[in-house]
């Protein structure tokens, strides 16, 4: 089956090549219907990783985030048309210890192989999870993002002690809008405090207890435990305020992205005790608890459905540079692109 794969050759350009699918092996094949553009990709769409790194990853075909519906299972296990969300961390072995998202010899796409901007994408069968199919798909879109704060809230619930009265989130954008969220129904007994600099975002986590602007914290907060959602440079300054506000002997669990090393108050760390622990990408176990977790409280999806920013409707080349330009230039919200391909 000759197949059309969307690559990114240079920075902000885009380019057709045809990879043949093999039909008659195990992989399940399917089409994409709904994709979400994440900051990783933008960072190969602008040319803003390091040349070394352009150098090695391109060309590539580009989004880790999206669903489509089955095309072909020679096995039968998947029905033609059903609905399913595509896993991209692709393990090549088992560890008994270590999670598949985090061993070194593990693949994920648009990350050194192809991710799914194609016509068809072959999958190996425990890389793609049934979604309802009623399922508002703009945001089923991104549930790859979701599955990483569930990974992340999964090893929370791991590593920090009994004493969760009051936990704090720092990070009012879209990653610390999924992960309080998907907190407050994992972790419903506890007080959710949310950290921003933006006013308005802030408004929106409307299920939170309680909402600060980082500069106007009242004297006396506190926290047990807190998951910092920043990222970047200002991820130091949140970091900073987490140790300064965080009671002895907390955990703080660390998810902002940085490309450039980040200080830490060492000496207060060691003073107060602390734990801190990284969280990146997610394993199928992670997607299945995330469906779950949408089947048990469906009112998830409206909530999620407030950070869809636009939805663009892809046919050309020319409509895929529309969305990433689109999504350059938006405060806030998930770029989604309608895969009509």
């Amino acid at each position: 089956m000759l197949n059309t794969v969307y690559r990114l050759v240079a920075p902000r350009r885009f380019e057709v090549a045809f990879k043949d699918i093999d039909l008659n092996g195990e992989d399940v094949v399917v089409r994409p219907t709904h994709l979400s553009i994440c900051h990783a990709d933008q960072r190969y769409y602008q040319g803003s990783r390091p040349q070394e790194v352009l150098d090695k990853k391109l060309p590539m075909a580009l989004i880790h985030e999206g669903i489509g519906e089955v095309v072909y299972d020679a096995l039968g296990e998947f029905k033609p048309g059903e609905l399913v969300v595509m896993i991209p961390n692709t393990p090549v072995e088992k560890d008994d210890i270590i999670g598949e998202n985090y061993l070194r010899s593990s693949k994920f796409r648009a990350s050194g192989f192809d991710g799914f901007m194609q016509d068809n994408v072959a999958l190996d069968r425990d890389r793609i999870v049934r979604l309802p199919q009623d399922i508002d798909r703009t945001v089923a879109a991104f549930t790859e993002i979701v599955s990483v704060s569930v990974q992340a809230l999964n090893r929370f619930a791991r590593f920090t002690h009994a004493r969760k009265n009051v936990v704090g989130v720092w990070g009012d954008g879209n990653l610390g809008y999924i992960t309080s969220l998907f907190f407050h129904y994992m972790f419903p007994d506890t007080k959710l405090l949310i950290f921003g600099t933006d006013r308005e975002k802030l408004s929106t986590f409307s299920f939170a207890d309680e909402t600060y602007l980082v500069w106007d914290v009242p004297e006396g907060v506190a926290v047990d435990h807190a998951i910092e959602c920043v990222g970047s440079e200002p991820s130091q300054k949140a970091i900073s305020q987490i140790i300064d506000l965080i009671n002895p002997e907390g955990t703080i669990s660390l998810l902002g992205v940085s490309e450039y090393p980040i200080p830490i108050n060492t000496r207060m760390v060691l003073e107060k005790g602390l734990h801190l622990y990284g969280s990146s990408r997610s394993s199928r176990a992670d997607f299945e608890k995330t469906v779950e977790l949408y089947e048990k409280h469906p009112e998830i999806i409206g909530y999620l459905s407030n950070i869809v920013g636009a939805v663009v409707e892809v046919e050309s080349i020319k409509d895929m540079t529309k969305a990433f330009e689109l999504d350059i230039h938006k405060s806030m919200g998930k770029t989604i692109m309608v895969w009509n391909k």
